[in-house]
């Protein structure tokens, strides 16, 4: 990843909306941004595939998916994950 992806990704995370406009970078790949939770997740779209990114006390929960996983099953992985770290101060 690079800085400005995590940039960007943070700044989202504290300004909701902020990547709508220009979409989210990731490994070089751009990702439409569709509907997260403000200051908690975000979520975005590539074709069949997409990505789900969880903020937690220290970190970023980030999982990429392509078919036959689908968007839903990422999220639960992903938040899950996000909710038991946060419930570890982690």
């Amino acid at each position: 990843l690079k800085t400005e992806e995590i940039n960007g990704i943070t700044k989202d995370f504290e300004e909701p909306g902020f990547l709508a406009p220009t979409g989210l970078f990731l490994g070089g790949a751009k990702y439409m941004v569709i509907q997260g939770e403000p200051g908690a997740v975000i979520r975005g779209k590539k074709g069949p595939g997409g990505v789900t990114i969880k903020k937690t006390t220290q970190a970023l929960v980030i999982g990429i998916y392509e078919e036959p996983m689908t968007g839903g099953q990422c999220n639960l992985v992903v938040e899950r994950l996000g909710d038991y770290l946060i419930e570890s101060d982690l």
